[in-house]
């Protein structure tokens, strides 16, 4: 038993001689990289001129990645300052062109008329809806915008409304009103727009109140919107279609397309630019100047019908 070494004594013999094997791998590895920086050394003298230049090419490469990423990130900033620059100037360059070309609103007013709602399918009356759509889009961007009601607005027209265009609540610089045009204007101020009129519209007056049937019926409703103009008592005319343009398609116009000839004629003061400038071109309109005198009106062409032919233009 004596001969036995104490506890103590074995653990300090087991650290000494951890410590002795991490000081013995300490000093291996340093000898490794001494070797290693001679053999490379050696291996730079015993190197060619043009592997040596290589060499300190590669070693200047690395030394300066730091400066290059600084540059590539200064440049980076440098291209941003440059597109902020050129939108600000885009920008002031708008505001120019807007003070340029000043919006002057019109005094007309302009109704569509919505009291044929029962008439109509739910498929026409989601066509009445995107036309509506489309003026009052281009009523907000026009030149001279008019004085823009719905009136009798409801039914199956204000639900598909409401169910597919929430934000019309928030339309601005619209008369969104449940009543009759009847009741929101005076009698002699109105004229009702209806390709049966006898009456040709030659201009228009900023005083009155232009009412286009909200209708989109592929025409079974012939002639309803003159007899409700008679019924009323009310002015009635046609736009001179006849007049000015020969078409080789259906003598057909959408709600919109009517609105927008108004807006164009307010701008040009020109019916026949007015007509070209919006009539799409699949209904081959021609001028009336290539085949006969102006002062010849042709009446069987300047029907006015409210339907969707024209829906997608």
């Amino acid at each position: 038993m004596s001969s036995e070494m104490p506890p103590g004594n074995l653990t300090e013999t087991k650290m000494t001689g951890v410590g002795n094997s991490m000081k013995s791998d300490t000093d291996k590895i340093e000898e490794e990289a001494k070797e290693l920086a001679l053999e490379k050394m050696e291996n730079i003298e015993t190197m060619s001129k043009r592997q040596r230049k290589k060499l300190m090419k590669q070693k200047q490469w690395e030394e300066q990645r730091d400066l290059r990423k600084q540059k590539r990130k200064e440049k980076r900033l440098k291209r941003k300052l440059e597109r902020r620059s050129q939108l600000e100037s885009n920008t002031e360059e708008s505001i120019r062109k807007r003070k340029c070309r000043e919006v002057a609103p019109s005094k007309l007013r302009l109704i569509i008329d919505c009291s044929f709602d029962s008439l109509m399918e739910l498929k026409d009356v989601k066509k009445l809806h995107k036309q509506i759509q489309r003026c009052y889009a281009e009523n907000r961007k026009a030149l001279h915008p008019v004085q823009f009601y719905l009136t009798s607005h409801g039914g199956q027209l204000k639900d598909n409304m409401n169910e597919t265009d929430k934000g019309w609540v928030n339309w601005k610089d619209i008369h969104i009103k449940s009543e009759h045009y009847s009741e929101l204007i005076e009698k002699e101020d109105l004229v009702y727009l209806t390709s049966d009129s006898p009456d040709l519209l030659n201009e228009l007056d900023d005083s009155k109140a232009y009412v286009i049937g909200g209708l989109v019926d592929h025409n079974h409703h012939k002639g309803i919107t003159y007899k409700r103009a008679q019924e009323q008592g009310i002015r009635h005319a046609q736009l001179p279609l006849g007049i000015f343009v020969k078409m080789n398609s259906r003598k057909v116009l959408a709600v919109n397309h009517v609105f927008e000839i108004i807006l164009a004629y307010l701008e040009k003061r020109d019916w026949e630019e007015a007509f070209f400038t919006v009539l799409p071109q699949r209904k081959g309109v021609i001028s009336l100047n290539e085949t006969m005198d102006k002062s010849v009106p042709v009446l069987q062409d300047s029907k006015i019908v409210q339907d969707e032919a024209s829906d997608s233009d």
